[in-house]
């Protein structure tokens, strides 16, 4: 019987990895009481930490060598329309499905006593969503891909919209709207693909010969989508509302993960399927990242809100990851992916220092703090070292992805180079900025000297996240090795031509 599960678990790993969180979730909203706020958060945890162990085997047993998909499942879901719930996964995936089932337990964790009304509902809304970023990252169907990247938005608009700050429903409908007119557009180019191919299979959309008119106008449909979520300069302008309005576990999962599912679906859905496209627009692209990297760096620069900081510093980092896809080369791809995973580190830990203070002193304005470290000198030394991290200090993970994509860019042009390296000269500017004015010189008031350092529960969490930093930063390997053969595989993708024969612009 044990081994019959047991079998039954591997052939349906990824099932279980995106409907464990959710029915948890939905058991959690169902039979919880309010009333015993502690049952609900044990529960919530428990949740958590079991749909986070559930995902470890698509670690354990990655064939390191295929580039291709693995763990991959079928089945005939709407005939009539040739719909298949299709789930599949490569080496660019499985590191952000573990990121993703991580951070909802650092996030579970986080909001143990800071949320003290509808708690049930707050821990159900992180754990659904968690699994619904996880079908994202897994489907292989262009209609499940679509039904998950809508119906995580829900949860999201209600994290903000419930626990936010006070002007959160002017931030959720700013961050509804951006996105959902993106999808749209997205939707249309499915719809397009479907009636050209007669499959809604992603690996089928690969293999359609289209017009370089055609792709371009299949690339920037997806663009629409992707670059909102990214979010790509000018329509980055929801994030540092979304932000500075959500509680600190909503901006830790839009940081850490949220952000990232635009970057994935580029390399999963736009790339391959327009490669001609993608090449032809590759200056644009590249354009907008360097604006995103130096432009925006300089924004966060003058910013007074320290979460508006981050966000913007977040915007400007992951203009490096976009600058990776459309360099073309093993270095720059591997290294966008590299500094994917260490944002999803370095901005969740940056967003829990900041929900440390706040929950203390209940501002985020840098202003009102000065010479917290002498108040709280283990908290200052975690978080200047996520600062140092943040800034690309060598050591950190934040150096590893951005120096990768810098000495990829260096073999496809210098300039570009030479223009994404200011981002260490910034990124160290409004970060280290932000570090002496919050935690140096005298206690600046009462309030700072009346404060209380870490608890248990904070130091595990930003310990835990400060190894993670620095163990991505010394020893990046077990991150490359298993992206090595999918970035080659992608890479072969990007580079055929689907132009067909007489079908030019």
């Amino acid at each position: 019987m044990l081994a019959h599960f047991h079998q039954f678990f591997h052939q349906h790993l990824l099932s279980f990895a995106i409907w464990l969180p959710v029915l948890l979730g939905a058991i959690l909203l169902a039979t919880a009481d309010e009333n015993k706020p502690n049952a609900i958060r044990w529960f919530a945890l428990f949740s958590g930490v079991l749909s986070f162990l559930v995902t470890i085997p698509l670690y354990v047993h990655f064939n390191f060598s295929e580039g291709g998909f693995q763990f991959t499942e079928a089945f005939s879901w709407i005939p009539a329309f040739n719909i298949y719930y299709r789930l599949g996964v490569d080496g660019l995936a499985v590191p952000l499905i573990l990121l993703t089932s991580f951070t909802t337990v650092i996030v579970i964790i986080s909001a143990w006593e800071v949320i003290e009304n509808r708690v049930a509902q707050y821990m159900a809304s992180f754990l659904i969503m968690s699994g619904l970023m996880i079908g994202v990252f897994s489907a292989l169907d262009a209609i499940l891909y679509y039904v998950f990247w809508e119906a995580m938005l829900i949860p999201m608009f209600l994290i903000i919209g419930i626990w936010g700050g006070p002007n959160r429903v002017y931030a959720t409908i700013k961050f509804f709207l951006y996105t959902l007119l993106g999808s749209l557009l997205m939707l249309v180019a499915f719809i397009y693909l479907y009636l050209s191919t007669g499959s809604f299979d992603v690996t089928e959309f690969y293999k359609l010969p289209m017009a370089l008119n055609v792709q371009i106008f299949v690339f920037l449909a997806f663009f629409a989508a992707f670059a909102v979520k990214i979010p790509m300069w000018p329509v980055h302008t929801w994030l540092p509302d979304a932000h500075v309005e959500a509680p600190t576990g909503g901006s830790v999962v839009l940081a850490a993960i949220a952000l990232k599912l635009g970057g994935y679906s580029f390399l999963r859905f736009a790339m391959p399927i327009a490669p001609d496209a993608a090449r032809y627009l590759s200056g644009f692209m590249i354009t907008l990242s360097l604006i995103a990297i130096v432009y925006i760096a300089l924004v966060a620069l003058v910013q007074k809100d320290m979460k508006k900081l981050i966000a913007y510093s977040s915007i400007s980092h992951m203009g490096f990851v976009t600058l990776g896809f459309f360099i073309f080369n093993n270095l720059g791809l591997e290294g966008a992916i590299v500094q994917m995973v260490s944002h999803g580190f370095i901005s969740a830990a940056m967003f829990l220092s900041v929900g440390v203070l706040y929950d203390r002193m209940h501002s985020r304005q840098i202003e009102s703090y000065g010479g917290v470290a002498n108040t709280m000198p283990m908290f200052a030394a975690f978080a200047v070292l996520f600062a140092m991290a943040n800034s690309g200090l060598p050591g950190t993970s934040g150096f590893v992805g951005e120096f990768m994509v810098i000495l990829g860019a260096v073999q496809t042009n210098f300039w570009y180079a030479f223009l994404a390296s200011f981002t260490l000269i910034f990124g160290a500017a409004y970060t280290l900025w932000m570090v002496k004015r919050v935690f140096y010189g005298e206690v600046a008031n009462e309030n700072v000297a009346a404060l209380k350092d870490l608890n248990k529960r904070e130091f595990l969490i930003l310990a835990i996240l400060a190894v993670l930093v620095l163990a991505l930063g010394i020893y990046p390997q077990p991150l490359t090795d298993m992206t090595n053969a999918t970035v080659t595989h992608l890479l072969s993708l990007f580079a055929q031509s689907k132009i067909a024969v007489g079908a030019g612009l």
